[in-house]
């Protein structure tokens, strides 16, 4: 029997409905399917992929917000304003305080849940490829970090504990390759004292080689120069430089959006993105089952 791949959809900011992953689902096992092509009966189901939908985590406070905005006086730009509540309140938000998680929390449930649920289909020592964008690429940054450095019981709250599996895939053991798209992780690092930037997650999981020695992983931070949201991500200290494999800046978006920052909401469906990470994963796929 053949080991599949399992994969994790983690989106970003701004109003999210709960099928925003199909077409990248439909494409990527497409293109997953095409290399494979001969080597495997019905190669598409080799590839097992889960997204993570937290929006409703906060969506329902963001509307609520909202209403009580336009109650409490007159407002220009209100087209721009709630933009601006569906985008730039998710990242406020999802920052913990010391005295209030809840949502930060409440997101990273979701994220256990779904790794449960691939864990069950793709298998407990499954190779896990996370695919994020935008804020999703610093909630699965702030999730493996917390899996990683889980010796400090602070780091991970008991309630979401309860919600994370044993085996190596929910304990991030098998992490394999990271794709960022539209990253603003460089805007994040300002929360660490200068010159260091913060630390980033290590990639692959330094646990990777007691279930595949041969497999080297990847971190592709993939970025458009137009998006004023997504950075590179080497140049931020030496510790990125060494785990992120490569900034690969790319265009992205149809001639509305490729030349401006609506670029930023084009990544999930754009083959210069699914194209790359669907041969990584099929050349993976080929590694682990037919060495």
């Amino acid at each position: 029997m053949s080991q599949k791949i399992a994969v994790i959809l983690i989106h970003g900011i701004g109003k999210q409905d709960a099928n925003y992953a199909e077409n990248i689902i439909y494409e990527l096992k497409k293109q997953f399917a095409e290399f494979l092509a001969g080597k495997i009966k019905n190669p598409a189901s080799e590839l097992i992929i889960e997204p993570v939908f937290w929006a409703p985590v906060i969506q329902r406070h963001e509307d609520k917000l909202w209403t009580r905005m336009k109650h409490g006086g007159s407002l220009d730009f209100r087209n721009l304003r709630r933009l601006m509540i569906d985008f730039i309140a998710d990242a406020i938000a999802y920052q913990p305080t010391p005295g209030d998680r809840h949502v930060y929390d409440g997101i990273h449930k979701q994220v256990a849940k779904s790794m449960k649920h691939l864990a069950t289909h793709a298998g407990a020592e499954a190779p896990l490829c996370v695919i994020s964008h935008s804020l999703g690429t610093v909630i699965a940054c702030n999730y493996f970090w917390d899996l990683q450095h889980n010796d400090n019981p602070d780091q991970i709250a008991e309630p979401i504990r309860r919600d994370i599996g044993k085996t190596p895939l929910d304990l991030g053991k098998t992490l394999t390759t990271f794709y960022t798209l539209g990253s603003p992780i460089a805007l994040w690092s300002l929360r660490h004292d200068e010159p260091d930037f913060g630390k980033p997650i290590n990639v692959p999981s330094p646990n990777l080689h007691e279930y595949y020695p041969y497999v080297k992983g990847e971190w592709i931070n993939f970025y458009d120069k137009d998006d004023i949201l997504g950075y590179p991500l080497k140049s931020l200290n030496d510790d990125y430089k060494k785990v992120v494999s490569a900034d690969r800046e790319i265009n992205v978006g149809d001639f509305l959006s490729s030349w401006n920052p609506a670029s930023h909401l084009c990544y999930w469906r754009d083959s210069n993105v699914i194209i790359p990470v669907a041969r990584t994963l099929a050349l993976l796929w080929e590694k682990i089952n037919m060495a």
